[in-house]
């Protein structure tokens, strides 16, 4: 009986068609870049399922690159085994992603996720009723 990176015997994890698909984008994410739950979800046309990557993350194999998605605030996801968590810090680390304070920076380390959708339509979604104001929105300093 094989056992996995968790402690778990590798039979009792069955990966559902949404876990492959998870695993199979999580493992186009290059080095020393990274994604969040989310972004991954939104990714597979599936904007609202950011949990269900996390579940999928949790039984990944081991040859799926784990440590490259975190959560939406740039932070590594709390765990009962903090050792997984130095872990994906280290991994990090060793790719050339900088993390201060406990974050990385989207801006500068995020999956540029654009040449990966190409040729696919691309469509903003928005909660009803929310807008997003920018601050060097023109509009937003006329009087």
């Amino acid at each position: 009986m094989k056992i996995d990176r968790h402690g778990r015997s590798r039979l009792a994890t069955v990966a559902t068609p949404f876990d492959r698909q998870v695993y199979a984008l999580v493992r186009r994410i290059p080095r020393g870049v990274v994604a969040s739950y989310g972004q991954v979800a939104a990714l597979l046309d599936n904007p609202r399922a950011a949990r269900a990557v996390g579940g999928a993350m949790r039984r990944c194999p081991a040859d799926v690159p784990w440590h490259r998605v975190l959560n939406a605030a740039g932070r590594i996801s709390r765990r009962k085994r903090a050792a997984s968590m130095l872990t994906q810090r280290m991994l990090l680390e060793r790719e050339g992603v900088t993390i201060a304070r406990g974050r990385v920076d989207f801006a500068r380390f995020g999956w540029d996720t654009a040449p990966a959708r190409a040729g696919a339509a691309r469509t903003r979604r928005r909660a009803a009723g929310r807008s997003r104001l920018r601050v060097d929105d023109a509009k937003a300093w006329e009087a």
